[in-house]
């Protein structure tokens, strides 16, 4: 979908409030394009001080050169061409096993890339927290789906009066208990439209958040239809939180899932909606998800097949790189890491040891250290032989170096990261680069 039939879509439904019906909300293209309205300034870590001032725009026409027209290290980049391949790879895989996409935005948080993913045939985008919600209402997102329990009255109550005031605005909830049922039910009293909800099954005992047992799934299932202010429209669930997960706990798992949504079917419960919505699917095993979901059989209603895997955006270099399901079935293609952080050698105190100015400011760090892949020196790029981050201080990486290893004071480090959800929390504004270090964009991320 284009940004202009994407605005055209929402035009349709007419005023969208922000804070109250009285506040109406830019078109999707409109927000967007105000994005390249805001100031470069000392906001901005790593991009050239000489463009404070500029809008964002502006800048983004001058094309800049990352190496050598003013970024000052460290500074985070993607890879124009990498993101595009996995925009483009991730859409042909959704299409190809019938799945309807949402892609996690808690990844990003960019509502560029929001746009982009929808573009690439995107059903809507996945959140995880009311604050998220909002963001992606800012830019005119017309599906969300919030993976994850709401009871928060005030945040309810947002959401009742973005639906009522919209009516092509649809957001689905998970409901895992009863009392949750019965705050949410207090919360949307005098709402127009029905909150449409599904039924969270746990991945296991002691798991994350989830309805344990198919028993208690049926009995927050009938304390959803005791309620007008909710609507059942389907199960749902997140194969990654599986204890001791590997191919065979987690179709079964998915079964379980699908199970219970047959049940749930013939027992009449998703009477009162026109398509009954199965989802699951993180980044590690979209997979098994395209199979199991390939299984579902003829429902009362049409079924949504909705995947929502997020990280493939950006993918990694440590990570996501290692569980990636393209591993399984290198058939469908591979993604490809799109970050790199460049940094600078900033001190070479011995042979074995020199330390670049950036670090747990400035690069993920929760699930790997970054990975040293590249050197620059004088124009010239050669791969990092004989180089490794040890460690990380606040504003320093602490870096080994082998007798190979030809590093000086001054040299750009590009490093590769492990965690695209973190690397995005970090940087604002994030230049994207083609291969030859032109900036032909800028994203600005709301974390």
């Amino acid at each position: 979908m284009t940004v202009a039939h994407y605005a055209t879509h929402w035009n349709q439904g007419g005023s969208v409030t922000a804070e109250s019906p009285s506040e109406t909300l830019a078109s999707p293209s409109e927000a967007l394009a105000r994005l390249a309205e805001e100031r470069v300034d000392h906001r901005f870590k790593g991009l050239p001080p000489d463009a404070d001032g500029l809008t964002v725009g502006e800048l983004t026409g001058r094309r800049r050169n990352l190496f050598t027209d003013g970024f000052a290290t460290p500074v985070l980049a993607l890879s124009a061409e990498r993101l595009e391949h996995n925009l483009r790879l991730m859409e042909t895989y959704a299409t190809r096993h019938g799945l309807t996409f949402a892609p996690h935005g808690k990844t990003s948080m960019a509502p560029q890339l929001f746009q982009r993913q929808i573009e690439h045939g995107a059903w809507g985008i996945t959140l995880a927290v009311p604050h998220q919600v909002r963001v992606a209402r800012a830019f005119g997102v017309q599906r969300i789906f919030l993976a994850n329990e709401l009871v928060d009255p005030a945040a309810l109550r947002w959401i009742s009066a973005q639906l009522d005031a919209d009516d092509d605005f649809r957001l689905l909830c998970y409901v895992d208990s009863v009392r949750g049922v019965e705050l949410m039910d207090a919360a949307l009293r005098g709402a127009r439209r029905p909150l449409d909800v599904v039924v969270e099954l746990a991945a296991g005992e002691g798991a994350r958040t989830g309805v344990r047992t198919e028993a208690e799934c049926a009995a927050v299932a009938d304390a959803v239809a005791g309620t007008r202010t909710l609507r059942l429209v389907g199960v749902a669930g997140y194969e990654g939180e599986v204890p001791g997960a590997d191919p065979e706990r987690v179709h079964a798992w998915l079964r379980r899932l699908v199970a219970l949504a047959v049940d749930f079917d013939k027992a009449g419960r998703f009477a009162h909606t026109d398509e009954i919505v199965v989802s699951a699917g993180g980044s590690a095993w979209f997979d098994a998800v395209a199979d199991v979901f390939a299984e579902i059989p003829e429902l009362s209603s049409p079924v949504l097949k909705v995947l929502r895997s997020g990280a493939y955006v950006s993918h990694d270099d440590g990570h996501y790189r290692k569980i990636t399901p393209f591993n399984r079935v290198p058939e469908e293609g591979a993604l490809e890491p799109a970050f790199r952080l460049w940094t600078q050698v900033v001190s070479r105190p011995s042979a074995e040891q020199a330390f670049l100015n950036a670090g747990k400011r400035d690069a993920a760090y929760d699930l790997d250290l970054p990975f040293a892949q590249v050197v620059r020196r004088d124009g010239v790029e050669r791969p990092a032989a004989g180089i490794e981050v040890t460690a990380l201080s606040d504003q320093h990486a602490w870096v080994r170096t082998a007798p190979e290893a030809d590093l000086e004071v001054g040299d750009w480090v590009g490093l590769g990261l492990s965690h695209p959800c973190t690397s995005f929390d970090k940087w604002q504004l994030i230049p994207v680069a083609e291969a030859d270090g032109t900036v032909v964009d800028y994203i600005r991320t709301f974390f």
